[in-house]
């Protein structure tokens, strides 16, 4: 018996592993402050929570149907109307087993073997897996700062090939907390669109984007390419992630396609955390999700300041999500030993930026502030104490390898003068 080519081939989320090793050192007795996996600490809703229990009260839960529970599927589109003022049928709304699982109904349907997508580098690892499941190909398009860590228009173009299926943008992005501009995003969808791609726009992040100066949301994608394929979930904005409860906005031709391939792979999410997660659309919900993200906002000022004052640069300051993706080149180690070290010396986990491609891999690491303030605040000062440590190693090193030159230049000098005669 041999596994597949396929389980051979699949990378690990490193994410998830240095988040293991978090667990096993907490085993241990060690207190580990844990800002390796994009995990909110608020949990659900109480108005969820207290939905969920009603719900389990013995009474069946059949199934509902593949494509989701008509009730929840009309509150998010009432959800898309009100907050992002764009009108979706809620028969486009499929809801799905996480964001995870409308990823693979979506790409299912649009990847065949040997399709290429085009995605930024750095961007989430599973996008990258789960288009090579199907025997696609990712153009990974490497980003910069300059692009805010985007795929932008250029790149796109430059990429764009004879076998090229697909384009999936992720804003705000996972593992950077950056947006792509929304004036660079119509311009991508557009081209894309014109060349006859798919668009896939994961918005996972979206409600959790800074607002205008005007207190304007970000805006979704369907405002301005309304077939595009968005991917969105109930874990992040209403800090539902053990839910498992996504959906996808699919256009109308996909439809017949990923109700059948929703049938055979999942029958239907979880029917009892459908039910429950109507109670997120109440008005107490989504004020109090508002609140969140405000101290989110919050947050994300305290880590900033702190890599400040340790010496580590954030090329490009995040406007969503909860991540922060810092530069740490000038620590002289990679990104990998730094976060290895930093979880064994000093008890921080951290994400090294291997997971999330290329470009960004020996030099970047993300940081996520869904934790609370006291525990940032810890793994903060446990950081700078760890970095000032590699700066006294090196300077430790350095002054070494001054003393090691100037004894070989001292003998060399005695060498040349040769014996002296006595006088």
């Amino acid at each position: 018996m041999k596994l597949s080519q396929r389980a051979r081939n699949v990378e690990p989320f490193h994410a998830m592993a240095f988040g293991q090793q978090a667990a096993d050192l907490e085993a241990e007795g060690h207190d580990v402050v844990k800002l390796s996996i994009g995990e909110p600490d608020f949990g659900a809703p109480p108005a969820v929570r207290a939905a969920m229990r009603e719900v389990m009260d013995g009474r069946p839960l059949p199934y509902t149907s593949a494509l989701g529970l008509p009730a929840l599927r009309r509150a998010i589109s009432g959800f898309y109307r009100d907050r992002h003022g764009v009108e979706v049928d809620p028969a486009r709304i499929v809801i799905t087993s996480g964001a995870s699982a409308a990823l693979l109904l979506v790409l299912s349907a649009t990847v065949d073997p040997g399709s290429e997508v085009i995605l930024a580098d750095p961007s989430y690892p599973c996008n990258r897996q789960l288009v090579e499941t199907f025997g696609g190909r990712i153009r990974a398009v490497a980003s910069s700062p300059e692009t805010r860590y985007q795929l932008d228009l250029r790149g796109m173009r430059e990429a764009v090939t004879d076998a090229t299926t697909a384009v999936m943008i992720a804003t705000p992005s996972n593992p950077t907390g950056t947006s792509i501009p929304f004036a660079e995003l119509e311009a991508v969808c557009a081209e894309a669109r014109s060349l006859g791609l798919w668009r896939i726009v994961d918005e996972i992040y979206l409600d959790l984007g800074d607002h205008a100066p005007d207190g304007t949301p970000q805006r979704s994608v369907l405002g301005v390419d309304p077939d595009a394929i968005v991917i969105n979930s109930f874990s992040k904005y209403f800090g539902m992630t053990g839910w498992r409860l996504g959906w996808c906005i699919l256009p109308e031709a996909l439809l017949p396609a990923v109700e059948k391939l929703a049938t055979n792979y999942f029958l239907c999410a979880s029917s009892p955390a459908q039910q429950a997660a109507l109670a997120c659309f109440t008005p107490e919900s989504l004020a109090l999700s508002e609140e969140r993200r405000l101290e989110l906002l919050a947050r994300r000022a305290l880590v900033l300041d702190g890599l400040s004052r340790i010496g580590l640069p954030v090329p490009v300051v995040p406007d969503g999500a909860f991540y922060v993706y810092f530069d740490v080149t000038g620590t002289g180690i990679s990104s990998w030993e730094f976060c290895e070290r930093a979880l064994h010396e000093a008890h921080v986990a951290l994400t090294p930026g291997r997971d999330f491609g290329f470009s960004t891999a020996d030099s970047h690491v993300r940081l996520s502030y869904a934790a609370s303030r006291e525990t940032l605040a810890e793994g903060l000062r446990r950081l700078g104490v760890f970095v000032a440590g590699l700066g006294a190693a090196r300077a430790d090193v350095a002054d070494g390898q001054r003393a090691a030159e100037g004894q070989r230049a001292a003998e060399g000098q005695r060498v040349a003068d040769g014996p002296r005669s006595r006088r």
